[in-house]
């Protein structure tokens, strides 16, 4: 396949979305009626969060997806990096919102290639909003994709947090955020414990608590299973970049966590 030509009013620019648009490949085509409704049974991410420390920001997210009332995934790894600076992590349908954050990336790279520059961290937040609300035909089906976004801004040299609505509306969060089935009590937990003057360390400790928490109250949220060695995927974003916390790392912290829970 060669290199596609447009003319000069209907370029679609540095959007790679659009460019798929006009190859005839619509990425966000709905192609049937499907979702829970009609008697379908769609894998679901369930809890993320993010909050923001003094040097940048931290996410997480359990590593269950579910199918109903059954868990048909243990693994699944809801915080993916986005570039180097930024990250998203996803809950809702999860097919839809992994092929969501693998376009994103993509489009990510496309507006570097294209453009010589990379976009603002505000920029990186309006583009995924518009691939949210490209999503809402398939939402009204039941496929809803909320994903969550962070990352470090290096003009302002600071962490910064976005949510998202189903339409596709971002909203900036100053302190932190949670989404998913488990948010509620992953969000109470933050809520209580948050403090301005957090450092890394405790910032990974307040996730991976607040994780803990709403695996304890929410059946779908999946907690530490020491037996299996799985644990929530842990990232931290500041100036260095991106960063897993290593299941090493993380052991060790809810070892401590389970500690004083037994108290």
């Amino acid at each position: 396949m060669g290199m596609p030509f447009f003319s000069a009013g209907t370029d679609p620019g540095s959007s790679l979305p659009e460019v798929l648009r006009r190859l005839g490949h619509d990425p966000f085509a709905m192609t049937g009626v499907m979702g829970s409704d009609h008697g379908l049974d769609i894998p679901h991410a369930t809890t993320c969060v993010a909050v923001k420390y003094v040097d940048g920001v931290v996410m997480a997210g359990d590593r269950r997806a579910t199918s109903g009332h059954l868990i048909s995934h243990r693994f699944m790894e809801k915080v993916v990096e986005a570039d180097r600076y930024s990250a998203v992590a996803i809950a809702g349908a999860a097919g839809p919102a992994m092929e969501m954050v693998k376009l994103f990336q993509l489009q990510l790279e496309h507006y570097e290639k294209v453009e010589g520059q990379s976009l603002s961290l505000e920029g990186k937040a309006n583009q995924l909003s518009g691939m949210v609300r490209s999503n809402l035909p398939a939402a009204m089906q039941g496929l809803v994709v909320v994903p969550i976004f962070a990352g470090y801004d290096q003009r302002r040299h600071t962490g910064r947090l976005w949510t998202f609505d189903v339409t596709g509306g971002r909203y900036e969060e100053r302190e932190y955020v949670a989404t998913g089935s488990g948010s509620l009590h992953a969000g109470t937990v933050m809520k209580v414990q948050l403090r301005a003057d957090m450092d890394r360390t405790t910032a990974i400790d307040l996730v991976c608590r607040a994780l803990w928490e709403a695996a304890d109250a929410d059946s779908a949220t999946g907690g530490p299973d020491t037996l299996r060695a799985i644990y929530p995927v842990v990232a931290v974003i500041d100036s260095a970049g991106y960063q897993r916390i290593d299941d090493a790392d993380l052991k060790t912290r809810y070892e401590t966590i389970a500690a004083q829970s037994n108290r």
